[in-house]
């Protein structure tokens, strides 16, 4: 529920007790108080959503109240009530920001209209703030003309108009959050918000907040209450991206929520219902995550309702070349260039490429193929830079000895950790500088490679690949 907590600020004690005994009959959660004083110590104490308040008070003006209320952090909506009214008066409210003006005597339909209209705006409102502080990438579309992404489209077609959860699978960088959207889009609650919820880049201390929210007080640092982010796509579809990241304890909870649609903030007990469907991505076999025991098998029933397999770019290699020109003209007007197309090598190139990041890669390197080509001239086979050495000492620069591990050539052997470095660096290459997949080819988390890189002082460069988080929204 995007509004809870009401608090009634009403002089006249048998219409404070009517407003009370009304909005608790609707389930809100309501303080009432006679005076400014009363109300500043409700307000010092706990968050309210919404404050209806008299214009005329014992120990002030309600309106001087309002403006001081604007300036508070997460200021709640204020509904000016008066028995005095004019059109003088009102307008001076809505100036000093009021949400809304009842005069009374008025109706309890009257109440619930503006309570409607206060729980729409709230929600938009905590949508759009979440929405602010995103990294929103300029993403493509679900770009393609190969047989494979047309049975893709057909299943996005058939699953879209329907509740049901999906778990799109495969490799990283070949568009699942694209699939995702599309569902999203082409079904009944496009109206709605799509949140997505990256659940590989959330500190396992703070997932449950994340996804669930908590009250104020719910543990060091919650100093007001927050919704999760299940709330937030109330009414519309949430994305859990890298859905195999999430911590066992919190799958037997994100289980519960799935089957009834109802969940408990951290440090709360009010049961709150959610209408949200849940899409779901992985970039991993889940089946053998199973029987590892790293993820639970009934919440791998609950999310492969409907399975969605995104094939990689070297299984539908009539997308290169399309894909190649699409990219190609978005990054021109991007980024002001003019280039002549591509060559007839660069193209023999890109046909002829691994492309072990995907789409994600190809994105990439045209965006750098792009960019250093020069104006108005084709694009040559070396602006693609797939043989260019990882950032900082390449590994294919100085060789190692598979008996001594020392630099052929070299004067001395190299030290533990400039093997580990050159090792790092290599695998990063070869994964098409896709983070996510270096580092778990070599076996480490995603945060342990960041730090690698930035001890490295490569961390901006390396991120210019494809496998940072920020990246990750543009194609996982």
């Amino acid at each position: 529920m995007p509004m809870e907590k009401i608090l009634v600020l009403e002089d006249d004690a048998l219409v404070r007790k009517s407003l009370e005994q009304l909005l608790r009959h609707r389930r809100y959660d309501v303080a009432g108080v006679a005076t400014i004083s009363a109300a500043q110590e409700c307000l010092a104490q706990d968050n309210f959503d919404l404050v209806l308040c008299d214009v005329r008070l014992p120990d002030g003006d309600g309106t001087e109240f309002l403006r001081q209320l604007q300036s508070r952090p997460g200021k709640p909506l204020v509904v000016m009530m008066t028995g005095f009214g004019s059109v003088e008066s009102a307008v001076a409210c809505m100036k000093a920001g009021a949400f809304d003006y009842l005069l009374k005597p008025f109706s309890g339909e009257q109440l619930e209209v503006t309570l409607q209209k206060a729980q729409e705006f709230t929600r938009l409102l905590k949508v759009n703030r979440f929405f602010s502080r995103a990294d929103v990438a300029d993403e493509p579309e679900l770009l393609g003309q190969s047989p494979a992404l047309a049975q893709v489209r057909e299943l996005i077609r058939k699953v879209a108009r329907t509740q049901a959860t999906v778990l799109i699978h495969g490799e990283s960088g070949t568009g699942k959050e694209l699939v995702a959207r599309a569902i999203h889009q082409a079904s009944p609650r496009a109206q709605g918000p799509f949140i997505r919820v990256n659940c590989a880049a959330i500190p396992e201390s703070l997932i449950e907040s994340e996804f669930f929210g908590h009250e104020k007080g719910a543990f060091t640092g919650a100093l007001t209450r927050r919704e999760g982010r299940f709330e937030l796509a109330h009414g519309g579809t949430l994305l859990l991206d890298e859905i195999s990241e999430i911590p066992l304890p919190l799958q037997a909870k994100l289980l519960r929520v799935l089957q009834e649609r109802e969940l408990e903030r951290v440090g709360g007990s009010r049961t709150i219902k959610v209408d949200v469907r849940v899409l779901a991505t992985t970039n991993r076999d889940l089946e053998q995550s199973i029987e590892k025991q790293e993820f639970r098998q009934d919440l791998y029933f609950r999310l492969n309702v409907v399975p969605v397999a995104m094939p990689p770019l070297r299984e539908r290699r009539e997308d290169i070349l399309f894909l190649a020109e699409q990219f190609r003209q978005r990054f021109e007007r991007k980024h002001g260039v003019r280039t002549a197309g591509l060559s007839a090598a660069s193209r023999v190139a890109l046909e002829n490429h691994a492309w072990p990041g995907n789409v994600r890669e190809l994105q990439n390197v045209l965006e750098r193929a792009v960019i250093l080509c020069t104006d108005g001239e084709p694009i040559q086979p070396a602006a693609l830079g797939f043989h260019r050495p990882p950032p900082g000492i390449s590994a294919t620069q100085l060789p190692l000895s598979s008996t001594t591990g020392t630099a052929l050539g070299a004067a001395a052997p190299l030290t533990l950790s400039e093997v580990e470095k050159r090792h790092i660096l290599e695998t990063l290459d070869q994964c098409g500088a896709n983070r996510t997949h270096a580092a778990r080819k070599l076996g480490i988390s995603i945060r342990t490679l960041r730090n690698k890189l930035n001890e490295y002082e490569l961390g901006d460069q390396a991120s210019a690949g494809a496998g940072d988080a920020a990246t990750a929204g543009v194609v996982s």
